[in-house]
């Protein structure tokens, strides 16, 4: 298994001309595409629907070149969006293919990719929808050829929010939902499927879990986790990132722990971890993918901010301009992925970060 990563600029929503533009050149063969993780510049919330457009972009673009319907596009290829492209954070894609190749010196970049099943609305943010992604992080991280678990370092799960529409079904079959609000629901997606990538790598005891902790008790959580939620989908796509000695190519993945969103020592961290030294030029980072998160008190190393008491602008965009622009700061691309929403991934008031980077 060879991964490529490609990172390709959108001048909006729409925009695949990066990708077309590598299709041409022949640098990117679409048969060996298997996932595509981005940012829009879309709101984020329940109704952002920048992230429907993007998938039907690349699915039009890919339904020619893979001589199928679009629809059989986005079950071929995982479609991972996140809205909300604040401050410095540049609009973009990261695209992954996957090819034959001989193993490597050492342990390389690996990605296994599992899909659950659809989920009915009250299922979303409870415990059926943790043990299903638990069993799908397990599915993909035997795909990918990685043995243990501590060699895993990115998992990322776009997973179902509640919209009006399922609300409105859920009453009319007196289903019982683990809330109404479509943008409060958020905060339960999240934390489900985060806390089936913990149960999934054994970060937790499922004896531990039950529908009462999640988005409730914070001391369970994943580290590797980067989760969200969004009304496009009814099921999961697990997408597992890790470094396998079956694995060639050129492409290493570290992770890390962010102390707050101005941890730029977090960053080099996560860099390091993946095996750039200490001290090295950051250029050789291909693609950073983090979550941000207000403080739980406001405060930032003893700082007032407004964090969470601004009625103007919610928190999660806050969080997401700044860590954006701290990762930007360490390794000059503003193209990085920043999802808000902490919910199960990392201890409170932390979160977590992955790097991949050139060897």
């Amino acid at each position: 298994m060879r991964i490529g990563v490609h990172k390709l600029a959108m001048n909006q929503p729409g925009d695949v001309s990066a990708l077309a533009a590598l299709i041409e050149a022949g640098v990117v063969v679409p048969s060996e595409i298997v996932a595509l993780i981005g940012k829009t510049e879309g709101n984020g919330g329940a109704n952002d629907f920048t992230r429907a457009l993007a998938t039907l972009s690349y699915s039009l673009l890919l339904a020619k070149h893979l001589d199928m319907p679009p629809e059989a596009v986005t079950k071929r290829i995982a479609f991972v969006w996140s809205g909300g492209t604040e401050g410095v954070l540049s609009p973009h894609a990261t695209l992954f293919t996957r090819s034959a190749a001989e193993p490597a010196a050492g342990p390389r970049l690996a990605l296994g990719i599992a899909i659950t099943r659809d989920f009915a609305a009250e299922e979303v943010g409870t415990l059926a929808q943790v043990r299903e992604v638990a069993a799908a992080v397990r599915q993909a991280q035997a795909q990918a050829g990685i043995a243990a678990a501590s060699d895993v370092h990115y998992v990322q799960v776009k997973g179902p929010l509640l919209t009006p529409a399922l609300v409105a079904d859920a009453d009319r079959r007196g289903a019982v939902l683990v809330t109404r609000d479509p943008n409060g629901s958020k905060p339960f997606a999240r934390g489900a499927t985060a806390l089936g990538v913990a149960l999934g790598l054994g970060e937790v005891a499922e004896a531990d879990l039950s529908d009462a902790v999640i988005a409730r008790r914070m001391d369970l959580y994943s580290q590797v986790a980067n989760t969200s939620a969004g009304g496009e989908l009814r099921n999961c796509e697990i997408l597992l990132f890790g470094n396998s000695p079956t694995a060639g190519g050129n492409l290493r993945i570290g992770h890390a722990v962010l102390r707050d969103v101005i941890d730029a020592a977090g960053v080099r961290a996560a860099l390091h971890n993946a095996g750039l030294p200490e001290g090295a030029d950051a250029s050789a980072a291909v693609a950073l993918f983090a979550k941000a998160e207000a403080p739980p008190t406001g405060m930032v190393r003893g700082r007032r901010t407004t964090m969470l008491s601004d009625a103007d602008i919610n928190y999660e965009r806050h969080a997401r301009a700044a860590l954006g622009a701290v990762i930007a700061s360490v390794t000059g691309d503003p193209a990085v992925f920043v999802s808000g929403g902490t919910e199960h991934q990392c201890a409170p008031g932390e979160a977590p970060i992955a790097a991949i980077i050139r060897v």
